[in-house]
């Protein structure tokens, strides 16, 4: 299963430098690796080498969104069969690469590697963005134009897409600061790796980035706190932000404050998106049940613009309305299905945690997902494919069983998963 912890990551890091994944040559390069990386174990399974299919309450309401869009799809109940097709593809490269996740990673050593990896990931991602921001030159790795414009850092047209990017990455990283739960002479290491994106994040003055990793900080010392009940967290949280702070403060604060000021009049307003919120909500009241179809919002949100700027409408702003939009009460209920999932098993892998390394990593992907999702309120990071892909990945991990050393036989992870009452384990021969 190595072979396909290695295309998953190589699938995460292809996704964020590609620009998110969100032009259609890159999505199909997605498509194909996760329908490869599914050959794969398919072909392990037969021979006898992966013979356990492992689950994880996570799989059934991604796998519940996709039979609704593919019943959208094939009843003709959405109002653009192509855009609801496209949307299927895409979403089911990344339920692919979630249920193979779920094979792929099983043990605690399994996922610190993967940890370590989108720590690397993000380093790289924001070692490009400020040195991007200190020679802009008005194009994407100074050499591709951009002719509808944008406000670019990094690997993304949007710098709030890379904030996006890096919610889902530093959390974990500060956990494992905050816990100490690290080998003493890998420590500086995590700090490098942690605190650079720090400094990326406000550089690119993201507001609704910025106030989303607020909230994850307070979360992460919160639950260490809980967890450890120890002033001694809340200390080392206090000098990680502390040493943020003077990264942020030696890479320039004036610039990065008159950044704000300056994208805040470019960007869209707070009442802007407030409409479109409410005009979301009026393409649900008309389409309760099943929605408009997936991927179908940028088509029929004009007949319900009720504040027109002569620019195109994309996406809502607002993740939660335009998911009610394009897939009604059904869908609101199955996403709700997988909040109440995430948010259970996560704390019960909080609570079941062995070392201060599991802790660590649970605490830091739940971090990392609620980060995302607050930030899901002003914006449409789920809508971008390598930001939905590390997203489903994080809550992968949050709700995980991670048993040190060696996978556990399949019976007694049985007896552990049905404890727990989170995880079942069906095994096929």
């Amino acid at each position: 299963m190595k072979g396909i912890r290695i295309g998953i990551c190589a699938l995460v890091a292809f996704s964020v430098f590609a620009h998110g994944a969100v032009e259609p040559w890159s999505q199909t390069i997605l498509e194909i690796g996760a329908a490869i990386l599914l050959l794969w174990w398919g072909l392990l399974f037969a021979s006898g080498v992966a013979p356990v299919v492992r689950w994880n309450w996570l799989l059934a309401p991604v796998a519940a969104l996709l039979a609704l869009g593919a019943v959208q799809y094939l009843a003709g109940l959405t109002a653009v069969s192509f855009l609801t097709k496209i949307e299927l593809l895409k979403f089911s490269a990344l339920g692919i690469i979630l249920f193979l996740a779920v094979q792929a990673f099983e043990t605690l050593g399994q996922w610190h590697g993967f940890v370590w990896f989108i720590l690397a990931l993000g380093f790289l991602a924001s070692a490009i963005g400020i040195l991007q921001y200190f020679t802009f030159n008005g194009k994407l790795y100074w050499f591709r134009e951009l002719p509808l414009g944008g406000m670019p850092f990094g690997p993304y047209v949007n710098r709030n897409h890379f904030a996006g990017l890096i919610e889902l990455i530093v959390p974990t990283g500060l956990s494992i600061l905050v816990l100490r739960a690290e080998e003493r002479d890998r420590m500086a290491l995590l700090g490098v790796l942690t605190l650079l994106p720090i400094g990326a994040l406000f550089l690119a003055a993201s507001r609704g980035g910025v106030g989303a990793f607020f909230l994850e900080v307070c979360l992460v010392l919160i639950l260490a706190f809980l967890c450890r009940r120890g002033r001694s967290q809340l200390v080392a949280g206090g000098m990680i932000l502390l040493a943020a702070g003077t990264l942020v403060a030696w890479l320039g604060i004036g610039p990065t404050l008159d950044r704000f000021a300056e994208y805040r009049k470019r960007e869209v307003t707070e009442g802007r998106r407030a409409e479109m919120a409410k005009d979301a909500w009026r393409i649900f009241l008309d389409h309760p049940v099943l929605g408009t179809g997936l991927g179908t919002f940028q088509e029929v949100f004009p007949r319900y613009e009720t504040l027109y700027d002569g620019l195109v409408v994309d996406h809502a702003h607002n993740d939660y309305a335009e998911g009610l939009a394009e897939t009604g009460l059904i869908g609101g209920l199955f996403g709700l299905a997988f909040l109440v999932s995430l948010f259970q098993g996560a704390w019960v892998r909080i609570a079941l945690a062995k070392s201060a390394l599991d802790l660590a990593i649970h605490i830091g992907a739940l971090a990392a997902c609620c980060g995302l999702l607050a930030h899901s309120l002003v914006d449409f990071n789920l809508h971008i494919p390598s930001n939905a892909l590390l997203f489903l990945l994080q809550g992968a991990l949050a709700t995980s069983f991670t048993p040190s050393g060696r996978p556990l036989p399949a019976a007694i992870r049985r007896k552990h998963l049905h404890q727990s009452g989170i995880e079942l384990s069906r095994e096929t021969v």
